[in-house]
């Protein structure tokens, strides 16, 4: 199942824009031939209004962009949401992070096409969208949902893992984090290697589980095939909000399910793990 979400590291010649261009540069090229053709005068008018009919076309198509940018509101039990259409933005749900300060710095996906987030709103009329759309051109982008390709059976390499109530682990709460596009392609400290250049560090809240209050457990994503090593990270221990430390993005359980409901209407089928039990 196709979610709704290109790469920008597609190839331009697969993406609209670009398909836009070969249509154009094809009809502008069968004009040129059909011009060097020699017929009777009355069928080279004709022929002459044909090929600049399909100039123009081409130019109507190449000029024309149907993929313009939208916002529209979404409500479940009292919670608004906004769904961002055709926009760039940062997919967080399988990232990782490195913790300083307090502070969750992950490593993200950039990615065009639509996405739900928390609205946000604050002053008068502005949210999630205001801020994405002005970040446009002032070099930063908000961190958004949409469904990862990477956790979608069957070839998916990644899961939801489900640490349970009882976990006292932190994660990153990433929906709403504002990620600065100065950092793609660059090193960042807590991460190996550099950032590829359809990659983005973004700064979100750290959540850490209490088991004493919390109703439901929470969910990250990790390795598949399951890995039973991996449940580590759903304990204080490994997962805290120490300097230094690794964490995941994650949410309360059920969360991914309900955003990728409210986005696309359908809950596609996902790899998933969940602790076994001795």
């Amino acid at each position: 199942m196709m979610t709704k979400t290109e790469r920008l590291s597609r190839p331009a010649s697969g993406s609209p824009h670009g398909i836009r261009r070969l249509l154009g540069q094809a009809a502008v090229d069968a004009a040129k031939r059909f011009c060097m053709i020699r017929v009777p005068r009355r069928a080279g008018l004709v022929g002459l209004g044909l090929a600049v009919g399909i100039i123009l076309a081409a130019g109507v198509l190449a000029g024309a962009d149907p993929l313009k940018p939208s916002c529209s509101s979404v409500t479940n039990g009292g919670n608004v949401f906004k769904i961002l259409d055709n926009q760039t933005y940062a997919l967080c749900a399988v990232a990782s992070c490195f913790v300083f300060n307090g502070v969750a710095y992950c490593k993200c996906d950039v990615e065009f096409g639509d996405s739900i987030s928390e609205a946000f709103e604050y002053d008068d009329g502005q949210d999630v969208c205001t801020v994405n759309e002005e970040g446009v051109k002032n070099g930063y982008m908000v961190s958004t949902f949409s469904v990862p390709d990477s956790v979608l059976k069957p070839n998916g390499d990644q899961a939801i893992y489900t640490c349970p109530r009882t976990s006292d682990g932190a994660y990153a709460q990433c929906d709403g984090g504002i990620c600065f596009t100065s950092s793609e392609g660059q090193s960042f400290p807590g991460f190996d290697e550099p950032l590829a250049k359809d990659q983005i560090i973004c700064s979100c809240p750290i959540t850490v589980q209490n088991p004493e209050t919390a109703r439901v457990g929470y969910q990250i994503t990790g390795p598949y095939p399951c890995q039973k090593s991996f449940f580590e990270n759903c304990n204080s221990p490994t997962a805290n909000n120490k300097t230094g430390s690794t964490i995941y993005v994650g949410a309360p359980t059920g969360t991914p399910r309900l955003l990728a409901f409210l986005l696309t209407g359908t809950n596609p089928p996902v790899n998933e793990c969940r602790l076994p039990r001795d």
